[in-house]
């Protein structure tokens, strides 16, 4: 069994002293969020790593973008919970359950997004997320007109992929090192 308090189950140790820049964006997420979350401390073994995912996540997550932060987060929680990625279905429900000021939202996304009650524009956007998780090389030109129809953009298609397919490889990561979530994110916005 793996040791709660560890990022993950590989021995990556930090750099230590992590680099100035570094220490300074973990500092601001302890000051915002209470906890460095171990995604983070997972990829400190290696600052360029850190970075390149950093970079990459808060262009998808948190960038300018047709999709609402919450919309986004549901994708991240349905790619995750079809992917069984106990780290991101964990943290990214947290989000999912702040964000909707719904608890239940959260929990009916990890468990069966069907389940919950959704406009059609969410449901086709999870949908097509889903669709990219399971089976990308069938996705048609029929799936992003179905997008359209509800009044997704070409560039809105262009961000749902990206984050369906980065939550797809984040996921593989870290079910790969056995990452497991801050405990503070099992009790969040309950």
């Amino acid at each position: 069994m793996t040791d709660q308090s560890r990022p993950n189950a590989l021995d990556l140790p930090m750099v230590d002293p992590l680099p100035e820049a570094t220490q300074k964006y973990f500092d601001i997420c302890q000051e915002k969020l209470g906890m460095i979350p171990n995604v983070l401390q997972s990829y400190a073994f290696d600052i360029e790593k850190l970075n390149a995912f950093t970079a990459m996540y808060n262009d998808v997550m948190l960038a300018e973008s047709g999709l609402s932060k919450l919309e986004r987060e549901m994708i991240a929680v349905v790619v995750s919970s079809i992917n069984k990625c106990f780290y991101c279905l964990t943290a990214h429900g947290a989000a999912v359950r702040q964000l909707s000021g719904d608890p239940k939202l959260g929990e009916l996304l990890v468990m069966n997004w069907r389940a919950a009650d959704l406009d059609a524009k969410t449901a086709a956007m999870l949908q097509f997320a889903e669709q990219l998780t399971v089976s990308s090389s069938k996705t048609s030109e029929g799936d992003r007109q179905s997008l359209r129809d509800v009044g997704f953009t070409d560039r809105d298609i262009f961000d749902i992929a990206s984050v369906a397919g980065f939550f797809n490889m984040t996921n593989r990561i870290a079910s790969g090192i056995d990452m497991r979530p801050n405990d503070e994110y099992h009790s969040q916005y309950r």
